[in-house]
């Protein structure tokens, strides 16, 4: 396995890769097609950019933007520069971009102009029109420059080719010193939590974690020279990021984003493009097997599926082996302050066991589960999943409160995850700490409810919640999206799940929506269906 011995830092990788793959297609988004020397100049171009508009190793450099070559080009340049990267999630809100902003106080931002709608310029105007600072965004006094990634932009911003050019006059022996300067042991990104308990708080990650995690992942999942990667999972997500863009680096994949989630969009993609490898959340490859123009489309290529974020069904992985033909369908779990790997199960693992687990810890590291003293459960007893290793990050960005609530003294993570281990060391997620819920003084997993849910032929995708009863304390309510055509009601679910499963986890009310809500990363938000009356 190539590691960060060889590379020593992202800026190292991608010399490496610009230099051994360099006749390779790298990137291909739309009608534009580049190849890794290629790319490689690319990537130095902004790196010349970012130095000549005044970044300095270890400034904070934001990307907010859907997957596209830009995207790349635009937050290796910085890292080249010795930045560390935020990429800021696509979803949200102005508000939502000017906390993460402020918080690690980006001094440059790379911006798309308009997405799905939206204008990302004006809602971020909005968010940050009042405060202290200088200039369109005073609520951000930090934040010297905004870049737009296109061809035009407001007054007071920049767009993309200026801000390219403005690095001309500036020497390639100059930009590689820059980029040879970068070691390891430093911080190469900062990836915000979703802030599903609070505030979102920045997993700190180095350069040499980044390349150690995504060479085993590249190693594990069989990603190989000449694969084909379309990149669904959004680039902001360690998933799309990682082992996106930097395995695709290591191994001389060639890399199809796409920016937005659409059916029609990934089988068009998969046959032009013959895409061999297609990582992403369960519903994702749930939607491409139910469409009903899938066998229009050539699928051939397809060989290599990674999955996780989700309980993913037996009968998924059993339908991408049998009529998709995918020799290869894994699942994997991890989480921003990991790394974004933990576990991952191995090429030759049974189906039953890619299904209803995560796989075993990736070399190196060490898994446990725990009692809320934090005493090692035997196997088969759920408790909170700890970690322990090079993947572990080494805190929340400038928040050692935070980090030390997670942390313990001699070092392993708290992942706030409930999960199982078996004899064999397989790990199985059964909840968040908080999602779980007691019927009747049993505590039931709704992701364990939820997989059980999923063996019904009629149902599509479920998602299970604690609601409040009079006499049990709480219990649990199922959100349910049928398969086409069918007419399944709540009382046949209800009855199917008391065949099914013990009485404490059996819903006791069942409501049918058309899809569920998801982040971008494929996980349910728990969070909107409590709040829905």
């Amino acid at each position: 396995m190539r590691g960060d011995l060889e590379w020593g830092s992202v800026p190292g990788l991608v010399r490496a890769a610009a230099e051994r793959y360099a006749d390779r297609e790298a990137v291909v988004d739309g009608r534009t097609r580049v190849t890794y020397r290629e790319l490689g100049e690319r990537v130095e171009r902004a790196t010349a950019a970012c130095m000549a508009s005044g970044v300095e190793p270890g400034d904070r450099v934001a990307v907010w933007a859907p997957n596209t070559l830009d995207w790349i080009v635009s937050a290796l340049g910085a890292v080249g520069a010795g930045a560390v990267l935020v990429p800021l999630n696509t979803r949200f809100k102005g508000t939502e971009a000017a906390y993460v902003l402020a918080r690690s106080r980006a001094r440059l931002l790379f911006v798309t102009g308009t997405f799905l709608g939206t204008s990302y310029v004006a809602s971020l105007r909005r968010a940050a029109a009042d405060g202290p600072g200088p200039g369109p965004l005073p609520g951000l006094p930090d934040l010297e420059q905004v870049v737009v990634l296109a061809d035009d932009a407001p007054e007071d911003f920049r767009t993309w080719k200026d801000f390219l050019a403005s690095g001309d006059p500036v020497t390639a022996d100059a930009v590689r010193a820059r980029a040879a300067a970068v070691s390891g042991d430093r911080p190469s990104d900062i990836i915000f939590t979703s802030g599903t308990t609070g505030r979102p708080k920045g997993a700190v990650i180095t350069h040499a974690q980044t390349l150690r995690c995504y060479a085993i992942w590249s190693d594990l999942a069989g990603l190989r020279e000449g694969d084909r990667y379309l990149v669904v999972n959004p680039f902001f997500h360690t998933f799309g990021y990682k082992a996106g863009i930097i395995a695709c680096l290591m191994r001389g994949a060639t890399m199809i984003p796409q920016p937005v989630f659409n059916v029609d969009t990934v089988l068009a993609n998969i046959a032009a493009e013959r895409v061999s490898v297609l990582p992403g959340p369960p519903t994702l490859h749930q939607s491409l097997l139910d469409h009903p123009a899938r066998d229009a489309h050539d699928l051939s290529a397809l060989r290599l599926v990674v999955t996780g974020a989700a309980v993913v069904p037996l009968r998924l992985v059993e339908r991408l082996r049998t009529e998709l033909r995918i020799a290869t369908v894994l699942t994997a779990y991890g989480l921003s302050e990991a790394s974004g790997i933990v576990t991952m199960c191995r090429r030759g693992d049974p189906a039953e066991v890619i299904a209803s687990t995560s796989g075993r810890a990736i070399p190196d590291t060490e898994v446990k589960v725990v009692s809320p003293a934090g005493d090692p459960l035997p196997p088969d007893t759920p408790g909170e999943v700890l970690v322990r290793g090079h993947n572990v990050m080494s805190g929340y960005f400038e928040d050692p409160a935070g980090t030390r609530k997670v942390r313990t003294s001699d070092g392993w993570l708290r992942t706030g995850d409930v999960g199982v281990l078996d004899a064999a060391g397989n790990l199985r997620i059964t909840d968040r700490i908080k999602d779980m819920f007691i019927v009747g003084g049993f505590n039931a997993y709704p992701a364990e409810i939820e997989q059980l849910l999923g063996t019904h032929p009629d149902i599509a995708d479920a998602a299970v919640i604690g609601i409040p009863d009079a006499r049990l304390g709480e219990v649990g309510k199922a959100y349910v999206v049928r398969r086409r055509g069918s007419t399944l009601t709540s009382d046949d679910v209800i009855a199917w799940a008391r065949r099914e499963m013990a009485n404490y986890k059996v819903p006791r009310e069942v409501e049918f929506v058309r899809e569920l809500p998801r982040n971008a990363s494929g996980k349910v938000l728990k969070g909107e269906l409590r709040g829905r009356p």
